[in-house]
């Protein structure tokens, strides 16, 4: 199965290690540090120009890869069914 992350962007949610709110996972020192590292070796791909919302952390032989998404952190964990599995249904 596959996740639509913005723009003409799909990954398959196998792959999918985390899907972060940008707003409020950004207050922590961590988060901001492990983003500007991804972005300086390489590992950050923007989907759109527009601000992001979100980030989606993969790993795919054993490469991982951060996108930078326009849409919001609940609409994708909806597309991909994690909702529906935390909340039992």
């Amino acid at each position: 199965m596959f996740l639509h992350i913005g723009g003409d962007f799909v990954i398959p949610i196998k792959n999918v290690i985390a899907i972060m709110d940008m707003e409020t996972s950004t207050i922590s020192k961590d988060t901001r540090e492990f983003l500007k590292t991804a972005e300086e070796e390489g590992f950050v791909t923007a989907i759109t120009d527009d601000l992001p919302r979100s980030f989606i952390i993969t790993e795919e032989d054993k490469k991982s890869r951060v996108y930078l998404s326009p849409i919001s952190s609940v609409t994708l964990q909806k597309r991909s069914g994690f909702m529906n599995g935390i909340a039992g249904e």
